[in-house]
């Protein structure tokens, strides 16, 4: 029982001096915020990338505006992913929207769909057509 006693003591003593209150006050507000993602846009990733490269290193108030005129298919879901990604940091880390800026944004490519199209002579020629996969990283001034 002894043994048991002290092996039960020093985990008491880990978990003490794992965990600071100062420590986790710090840490909470030098950590980046959780990046969002938006998978399978059904628009190709070199479209979608002419949109987000003016939006990269804005405040994200200027960047909503931005993208509520830029005429192209790809600006109304990435100001849908910007905006959610906009309220989470408000609701959940408690942020003021005029501290937030777009830190990082990139478009991947997703899965391809091949399809096919008839050609002359009884060919056929595939179709790629591609998805993006966009994501979001908002940091604080």
């Amino acid at each position: 029982m002894a043994q048991h006693d002290e092996h039960d003591h020093d985990h008491a003593d880990l978990d003490h001096d794992v965990g600071s209150s100062e420590g986790e006050e710090q840490g909470a507000a030098s950590r980046p915020l959780a990046p969002v993602r938006l998978k399978g846009l059904h628009i190709a990733p070199r479209k979608v990338r002419v949109v987000v490269d003016r939006i990269r290193g804005k405040p994200v108030e200027e960047a909503l505006n931005l993208l509520q005129f830029i005429p192209k298919a790809g600006a109304e879901p990435v100001r849908k992913l910007l905006y959610s990604a906009m309220i989470n940091a408000e609701a959940v880390k408690q942020l003021a929207v005029d501290d937030l800026y777009v830190e990082a944004v990139f478009v991947d490519q997703g899965e391809m769909m091949k399809r096919w199209t008839p050609r002359a002579q009884g060919r056929a020629t595939r179709i790629l057509k591609k998805t993006s996969h966009v994501t979001i990283q908002l940091g604080i001034k």
